[in-house]
């Protein structure tokens, strides 16, 4: 057929063509193709690729496609990796998308990276935590032996674990390797809290000490108190050490020559915890920078200022019942914007600027289970069989770990959480190292660490 009659006869066919109804186009189509040879069908086949399978995210500008894919859960990208080099290019390019399945899995995002690539390692390094998690699989366990008697205090702080014991001395121990660095002869230590140069141990005998390491000697001794000391915490700058004994009384020491500068009185119970902490939050009652001191027993805390001016009054006493019902767990949490304490009604969590209760959190069977860590994602939490991992968002426990049958203490201090900032949200760094100590029946202390990422 000559081309002028083979357009002529096009044209005629069209305009029928698109006359007809769709089922007879579908007919039409249909006895087309069946006289087709295989030049036309493969010449069909390449045309219907191009017209019916549109490649969108290499056809849509790149910000389009990003905007597209925020839509997609992660998983879902996951898979869509593997659909062609291409898309694989695009999606892990998207920066947003991975920071965001980060943040959701409860890991810290630092903006300044911008590599997408650095931001899906992130992404498939904090499912594969997340899963041990779930799984109960992301810790181990080991011991530290070197004790004869029972070992009552702890203290930790990067990376090394200060032990005191029954047995008259106090080691320090590498959690990594194992090793015992110093031990030195002390008196019965109740609490225990070190730096590089020096050990402060609070002591059934109701006095408070201070020792060198590299010596062992003895620098200072703080004697005054009527009672245990069960907890003690200084700072170098102000020059003061605080303890919290028995006689129901917080005492405040000039640290450099062990005076005692001022009695704090009001607690109807042993004090078993005082935290000296940097306020970060104003109020009308105080600033941030402003030095706090807190002090707690068996159903109070009291929040009272520290500086230069020793005398002080209580600003505020808190607790969870008025008449008395409800004790708090010996561990409080104080970071300068809220203080945390566990009851046997759950978690509290007050509003350091106002001293209003933000939330009770509770759970199953909570009055058996207490606070270790509290951060702004996750907490760390224990009752006499497991630890536990709760994530703050949903107030969900998502993991457990089976604890030991460790030595039961009224007073808790014989148990502690090792490295705290995970609580803040997991980045793939912070996942190591110790998670938990407490002091054993054969005198022996039992770690539990984080496994190393598979």
């Amino acid at each position: 057929m000559e081309k002028k009659d083979f357009e002529a006869w096009l044209d005629n066919i069209s305009i029928t063509f698109l006359s007809l109804t769709d089922l007879q186009k579908n007919e039409t189509l249909d006895h087309l193709i069946s006289l087709s040879g295989a030049v036309q069908l493969r010449h069909l086949s390449n045309n219907l690729e191009i017209l019916l399978k549109r490649d969108f995210l290499k056809l849509l500008p790149l910000e389009l496609s990003f905007y597209l894919l925020k839509w997609l859960d992660p998983q879902t990208l996951l898979t869509c990796c593997l659909v062609s080099k291409q898309w694989n290019k695009v999606i892990s390019a998207c920066t947003e998308v991975w920071q965001t399945a980060c943040k959701n899995l409860g890991w810290q995002i630092d903006d300044s990276v911008q590599d997408p690539l650095h931001w899906k390692k992130v992404y498939l390094k904090a499912i594969l935590r997340m899963k041990q998690l779930k799984d109960h699989e992301a810790f181990e366990t080991s011991s530290l032996i070197g004790h004869s008697a029972r070992v009552y205090a702890l203290y930790y702080k990067d990376g090394l674990l200060c032990t005191g014991s029954d047995d008259l001395s106090a080691k320090l121990w590498d959690v990594s390797t194992g090793q015992c660095i110093y031990g030195i002869q002390t008196h019965t230590c109740a609490t225990v809290k070190f730096d590089e140069q020096k050990l402060v141990t609070g002591s059934f005998d109701n006095t408070v000490a201070c020792w060198e390491w590299s010596s062992g000697a003895k620098t200072q001794h703080f004697r005054g108190h009527t009672g245990a000391v069960f907890s003690v915490d200084y700072n170098d700058e102000l020059d003061i050490l605080v303890s919290g004994s028995a006689d129901f009384t917080v005492k405040v020491w000039a640290l450099s020559t062990g005076t005692c500068l001022n009695t704090l009185t009001g607690h109807t119970e042993w004090v078993t915890k005082v935290v000296l902490q940097k306020c970060k939050v104003k109020s009308v009652m105080h600033s941030p920078g402003d030095y706090i001191l807190l002090s707690a027993d068996k159903y109070e805390i009291k929040i009272w200022p520290i500086g230069r001016e020793i005398n002080c009054k209580c600003l505020k006493t808190l607790s969870v019942s008025e008449d008395r019902s409800i004790s708090l767990q010996p561990r409080l949490h104080f970071d300068g914007k809220y203080i945390v304490c566990s009851s046997a009604l759950g978690l509290y969590q007050w509003d350091f600027a106002s001293y209003d209760i933000l939330r009770v959190i509770k759970t199953p069977d909570f009055s058996n289970v207490s606070l270790l860590g509290f951060g702004e994602i996750f907490a760390l939490l224990f009752d006499n069989r497991y630890l536990y991992i709760m994530d703050l968002r949903t107030e969900k426990l998502i993991s457990r770990w089976p604890l030991p049958e460790y030595r039961k203490s009224k007073r808790g201090s014989s148990f502690l959480a090792g490295e705290m900032s995970w609580l803040n949200g997991l980045n793939g760094q912070n996942d190591m190292g110790l998670v938990f100590a407490t002091s054993m029946p054969d005198h022996s202390i039992h770690l539990v660490l984080w496994k190393e990422h598979g």
